[in-house]
């Protein structure tokens, strides 16, 4: 018997930043996204001894360890152990095969979203009594309190529940709010938006660490661009709903303008530059998904005209990422 889990990776269309602390709990984040048929991968095989090994193929790593070994964080699958380390004094043995579709520090909420795939096993295999909620809540603090990563909570909740979601951030509280869409208005948006990778991944968490260090220390500029990134994630969501499709696509740019106050590293010069050569070619607006610096460029484009950005994105290095929306959230299954 083999446990198999599919964690789907997100797009963020607005209010990243907001969900992270301090902020939220001060003022109440929110974010909107939807997941995408992109995924992390994560297969359990049980053991009759007590060894466990795992197998990464993303960072091509495999490793060994005892059930009944201390885990200690060495930089080497540390996400892994930190998930492994919720379940100390099992003493069976298993063998894990992980993998993804995107690379760490892509934008898509990768490593958040393989904590999900993993702890998705787990509660599989153990009959956990988890909610979707709990199994988010635990994905969350394993990153930010046990291994100290930097970051905000709309990953986990994305991946765990999947599809197009208004998720609000308090102190004490996460709400997912999932949003009923029109197939039309799905399959008209899908046709609009442009992926592009920009060629290069980046370290999130610094990025992170400035954008709460400007919150922290009160600058105007980090506060002002905060509480615009809320109220424009508010407009994208009613436009969204109400299938004004252009405008979310012009709200998109408003929000990109507002979210390079946060940290002078979340663009930089090649990311300007397709951006520049992207609205110079037609489209409406976009972003760099997640806390930018690299990663994926996300483009709401005329139908008319996505071709012809694409093209001349990749003209200069980009790499356009067919994709189409996703509406499930963490799928597990068993395998006899």
């Amino acid at each position: 018997m083999e446990i198999r889990s599919r964690a789907p990776l997100r797009i963020s269309f607005a209010g990243g930043g907001t969900d992270i602390e301090p902020y939220l709990s001060e003022k109440g984040g929110v974010v909107l996204s939807s997941t995408i048929n992109k995924y992390c991968y994560g297969n359990l095989a049980p053991r009759s001894d007590q060894e466990i090994q795992i197998e990464s193929l993303d960072i091509d790593t495999f490793a060994r360890f005892m059930a009944s070994q201390k885990l200690d964080f060495n930089g080497q699958l540390d996400l892994v152990k930190a998930v492994l380390r919720k379940f100390e004094g099992w003493k069976q043995g298993f063998s894990l095969f992980l993998h993804s579709d995107a690379p760490p520090g892509s934008g898509l909420g990768s490593s958040s979203t393989m904590v999900v795939a993993l702890l998705g096993l787990f509660r599989q295999w153990l009959n956990l009594p988890w909610t979707n909620y709990e199994l988010a809540k635990l994905a969350y603090e394993i990153e930010r309190t046990d291994l100290g990563i930097q970051g905000g909570k709309q990953d986990q909740y994305a991946a765990v529940f999947g599809g197009f979601n208004f998720i609000e951030f308090y102190h004490n509280e996460t709400i997912v709010n999932p949003l009923r869409l029109s197939p039309a208005i799905v399959n008209e948006l899908e046709y609009h938006l442009l992926l592009c990778y920009t060629g290069r991944t980046r370290l999130s968490a610094n990025i992170i660490a400035a954008q709460v260090d400007g919150y922290l220390k009160k600058n105007e500029s980090s506060l002002h661009a905060l509480d615009q990134l809320k109220a424009i994630t508010i407009a994208m969501k009613n436009a969204l709903l109400q299938g004004r499709l252009n405008q979310l696509g012009e709200l998109l740019h408003q929000a990109w303008i507002e979210k390079k106050h946060l940290a002078g590293a979340i663009s930089n010069e090649k990311i300007d530059h397709l951006y520049h050569i992207a609205l110079a070619k037609g489209a409406l607006g976009g972003k760099i998904l997640g806390a930018g610096g690299g990663g994926y460029l996300l483009l709401y484009c005329p139908y008319n005209r996505k071709h012809s950005i694409a093209t001349e994105l990749e003209k200069l290095g980009g790499q356009v990422t067919p994709f189409s929306f996703e509406t499930q959230g963490l799928t597990t299954w068993r395998v006899e």
